[in-house]
C-alpha cells in the first residue's frame, strides 16, 4: 500500500470523514479510499456494541462493488456456539488481534472462516477498535490476494485503526443518542430534542388522536404477586399495546404505572382526521385481542387480564414541561384531561374501548351512545360512546 495514499486516507479520517453522513456511508468511503491506495481489501466488517436494552450491537459488512450491508444482533448471540468459536469473541474479551491465514491449519478452529475459504479468501484479520470510554468494538479485514496481506498492509491497517475508531465513535454516539431517545421518549420527541428543542417553553400545538389506557385490577395484582412478577406482567401487557400503536402511526409518550399515554399526530397525514382515527381504532382492536390472548402462569394458576382504553381527538400542547433542569417531553391540555377522565369510565361501564363524542363523530364505525356522564373539571356532561361489538363485563 503506497504511503501517500495511506496518508490521504488518514487525513480524511482525521478531518472527520466529512463526505460521509451515516455509518454505512463512512465505511463505504474509507474502504474505497483504501482500495484506491493499494490495500488488497475484498471484504471489511465492523461490529459496534450498542447501549440498548434489546440490541447487543450493529454490524456493517462492505464487499467490493456492493452496498454496505447493515444488521443488528440481539443479546442471545452471546449464548450461541457460533459466537463461542468466533474470532470476534476473542477480540471483545481480550482486546487483541486475531489473524487467520486460510492455508494455516490453525484457522480451522474458527468454523466461521469455512465459507470464506470456499470463496477464495486467503487471509483474515480481526482487530479491536477501542473507544474512549474503554469499550471494545471490532473490525475484520479480508483479502483474496495470493499470499494474503503483506507486512506493510498490516502496518497500514494498524495505522488506520485509531482515526477510524474516533470517527466511528462520533457516529456511534449520535446513533446511540437517537436510539436511547427513541426508547425513552419516543421517536418524534427524540428527533425534536436532537434538533435542539431542549429548553423549557419549547412547545407546539398540534391536533392529535389521544390514547389513554390502564390495566384493570392492577392494584390487587400488585398486592398479591411478587414485584418481579408484576414487572414481567406489565412488560408483556405493554407489548400488547405498543406494537399496535406504533404499527398504526402512533407514538407512546409515557408509561404511568399500569397506564399508557400515546398520541397519533394528525398533521403527518395531511390533516386527514378520519384516516388517523380509523387507524387508532384498528390499533385498539388489535390491542384488545392481544391482551385477551395474554395468559401468564403464576404458581399453577393462569392469570388473565383486561384493560380499558379511552380515545379522543383534539388539540394538545406538545413539548418540554418541567422544573429546574428536569424536563419531560410530553403533552398536556383539556383534550388529554378528557381522555384521562373517559378512561376511568371504561371500568365503570365494563368496557374495553370507549370514545368521546368528537372521536366517534370522526370515526363512524360501529359506535353506539352509552349516555352522558359528568366529568370532573368540565362544566358540561360528556356523551360517551362504546363499540357495538363489545359486551360489557363488570369486574368484581
Amino acid at each position: 500500500m503506497e504511503s501517500s495514499g495511506l496518508q490521504r486516507v488518514l487525513n480524511w479520517l482525521i478531518d472527520g470523514g466529512r463526505t460521509s453522513g451515516t455509518s454505512a456511508d463512512m465505511i463505504a468511503a474509507v474502504c474505497e479510499k483504501l482500495v484506491e491506495a493499494g490495500l488488497p481489501l475484498t471484504r471489511f466488517g465492523m461490529f459496534i456494541r450498542t447501549l440498548h436494552p434489546e440490541i447487543f450491537g450493529r454490524n456493517f459488512i462492505w464487499r467490493q462493488g456492493q452496498k454496505v450491508e447493515e444488521g443488528t444482533v440481539d443479546f442471545e448471540i452471546l449464548q450461541t456456539p457460533e459466537f463461542a468459536r468466533s474470532p470476534l469473541r476473542i477480540v471483545f474479551e481480550q482486546g487483541i488481534e486475531v489473524r487467520s491465514r486460510m492455508d494455516d491449519p490453525d484457522s480451522r478452529r474458527f468454523p466461521f472462516l469455512d465459507d470464506m475459504r470456499a470463496e477464495g479468501v486467503t487471509d483474515y484479520i480481526a482487530m479491536p477498535m477501542p473507544f474512549l470510554d474503554g469499550s471494545i468494538h471490532a473490525t475484520s479485514w479480508v483479502t483474496r490476494r495470493p499470499g494474503g496481506f503483506g507486512d506493510d498492509d498490516i502496518a497500514s491497517i494498524r495505522m488506520i485503526m485509531a482515526p477510524l475508531a474516533r470517527v466511528s465513535e462520533i457516529v456511534s454516539l449520535r446513533r446511540t443518542a437517537e436510539m436511547l431517545l427513541d426508547t425513552y421518549v419516543g421517536n418524534r420527541a427524540g428527533a425534536r430534542i436532537l434538533g435542539g428543542q431542549i429548553r423549557r417553553g419549547h412547545n407546539d400545538t398540534m391536533q392529535a388522536a389521544i390514547w389513554l389506557s390502564d390495566l384493570r385490577g392492577f392494584t390487587a395484582l400488585s398486592d398479591r404477586l411478587p414485584a418481579e412478577t408484576v414487572v414481567e406482567i406489565l412488560n408483556r401487557y405493554f407489548d400488547c399495546q405498543v406494537t399496535a400503536i406504533r404499527g398504526h402511526g402512533g407514538e407512546v409518550l409515557k408509561f404511568m404505572g399500569d397506564g399508557l399515554l400515546a398520541v397519533f399526530p394528525i398533521d403527518e397525514y395531511v390533516g386527514d382526521v378520519a384516516h388517523v382515527c380509523t387507524r387508532v381504532l384498528e390499533a385498539a382492536r388489535e390491542s384488545r385481542a392481544s391482551v385477551e390472548a395474554l395468559a401468564f402462569p403464576v404458581s399453577g394458576v393462569i392469570e388473565r387480564f383486561r384493560f380499558g382504553v379511552a380515545l379522543h381527538v383534539g388539540n394538545i400542547l406538545y413539548g418540554n414541561i418541567g422544573g429546574g433542569n428536569r424536563l419531560d417531553f410530553t403533552c398536556i391540555g383539556p383534550a388529554v384531561n378528557l381522555a384521562a377522565r373517559l378512561e376511568k369510565i371504561t371500568g365503570r361501564l365494563g368496557r374495553t374501548v370507549v370514545a368521546s363524542e368528537g372521536f366517534a363523530n370522526v370515526c363512524r364505525e360501529g359506535w353506539h351512545a352509552l349516555g352522558e356522564f359528568p366529568i370532573a373539571g368540565f362544566s358540561k356532561a360528556q356523551r360517551v360512546y362504546g363499540l357495538a361489538e363489545e359486551t360489557p363485563v363488570v369486574m368484581a
